[in-house]
């Protein structure tokens, strides 16, 4: 099997995209990115120009927004569920988030019962979910899938949260956190939307834009509208398609080419842009990748609707790909900067190399119109967020591991 598998996106629609993407207009943009500023640690992080690299690929320029350095999170993360529980305590306490700063939110939250945050993560959102459940002074639960390296796993539990490993997929952790949150009164805080559950993960999404703000901001004088291509990677599609929106608001709805990455075996997204009807297609069963962050098997049909009505297509993409990737940027060409880059955060840069230098993606190449006039940008969304497989990849020839399927059986919980 080819390494990279294209799809054209059939369904782009600029009237449909102007719809799904309303709730990710600048405004909302502005509000995130200020509420963000006024949290403890807050800093904006580096946008790198990797000239050598350009050079080296015939590329015009490649820049690269480095998310491990987001809230000492070593992961992007952390915006969204930040926000999403502002959201959420701003709700009940009936103010407009708006008009107060995290202290002054934080202030008026005593007094109000406590609240339980649960969540089903691959790591990082979970990770997020602690972190942020600690700053607001709450507890949380946080549920992981089969096959989660145990760093994550501990990552989350140094932020006080109760945590297990299931015996489960992705998909069927989140389905196990939904009923157990309905149970026991949590509220559930997901990264992908359902049936009567829109609300909180359309703050997650709100929360992901300030990566664009400040992106916007770090672009000075060139801005996004000299972007010529961005590549984003995709799970369930909530950082992509938070990403895609903001980008189509804040370029008059004329943005770059949007290219989708994911890993071939949760691929969810590239299957569903095969689709005859445009619906979105869950894959079932083992979702084994190293990039476990992106290793989720069924769309945020929210974020597909925004995907599918601007991006230009969407590539299914081997492990290998994703370790070209976090070897490049961790090796550096010439004096470009150094970027730390785990297997979900390193897969955009990794395609672009790959299409760029493999004589097999000729034809991909020039279909999306890749050569010196380019300027592409990519977004790592996580430091080594997996030290023992990073050290591997990067240092040897490890691009995944197989692991067996799963049964239905949960863990010891851990924590608290």
């Amino acid at each position: 099997m080819s390494s990279i598998i294209w799809e054209v996106n059939r369904f782009k629609n600029e009237v449909g995209v102007r719809a799904a993407s309303a709730d990710h207009d600048t405004d909302e943009m502005k509000k995130a990115e200020s509420f963000h500023k006024s949290m403890p640690g807050y800093d904006r992080t580096p946008l790198a120009e990797l000239k050598n690299l350009s050079d080296v690929l015939g590329l015009g320029s490649i820049y690269v927004k480095d998310e491990s350095e987001r809230f000492g999170l070593n992961a992007f993360k952390g915006l969204g569920a930040s926000y999403a529980m502002a959201k959420y305590f701003a709700g009940r306490l009936d103010i407009e988030l708006a008009d107060f700063t995290f202290d002054e939110l934080l202030g008026r939250i005593p007094g109000h019962p406590p609240v339980i945050f649960s969540t089903a993560t691959d790591g990082n959102h979970g990770k997020g979910v602690a972190w942020a459940s600690e700053l607001f002074k709450q507890k949380s639960r946080v549920y992981m899938p089969e096959g989660t390296a145990d760093s994550r796993l501990d990552a989350v539990l140094e932020y006080g949260a109760g945590g297990a490993v299931t015996e489960m997929n992705y998909e069927d952790t989140v389905e196990y956190v939904r009923e157990i949150s309905r149970k026991n009164g949590w509220v559930h805080i997901q990264d992908t939307s359902w049936e009567g559950y829109t609300e909180l993960p359309m703050y997650i999404m709100q929360g992901y834009m300030t990566i664009i703000a400040e992106i916007e901001g770090q672009l000075q004088g060139r801005r996004l509208s000299g972007v010529s291509h961005i590549i984003l990677q995709a799970g369930v599609g909530s950082f992509a398609g938070a990403m895609a929106a903001a980008v189509y608001n804040l370029t008059d709805g004329r943005p770059p080419h949007i290219i989708v990455v994911e890993p071939q075996r949760a691929d969810c997204l590239h299957r569903s842009a095969k689709s005859e009807d445009g619906r979105p297609v869950r894959v079932h069963g083992s979702l084994d990748s190293m990039m476990a962050g992106l290793s989720c098997g069924a769309p945020n049909p929210a974020d597909w609707e925004i995907l599918k009505s601007v991006a230009d297509g969407f590539a299914s993409c081997a492990d290998s790909i994703s370790a070209t990737g976090m070897r490049i940027l961790g090796n550096p060409a010439g004096e470009d900067s150094k970027v730390i880059s785990g297997e979900s955060g390193a897969l955009p840069l990794g395609f672009l190399y790959e299409v760029m230098t493999n004589e097999e993606y000729g034809n991909l190449k020039e279909e999306l119109g890749l050569d010196a006039g380019s300027s592409v940008l990519t977004i790592s969304t996580e430091g080594d967020t997996d030290p023992v497989n990073y050290r591997s990849v990067v240092w040897g020839e490890r691009t995944g591991t197989d692991k067996m399927d799963g049964g239905k059986y949960m863990t010891e919980i851990k924590g608290e």
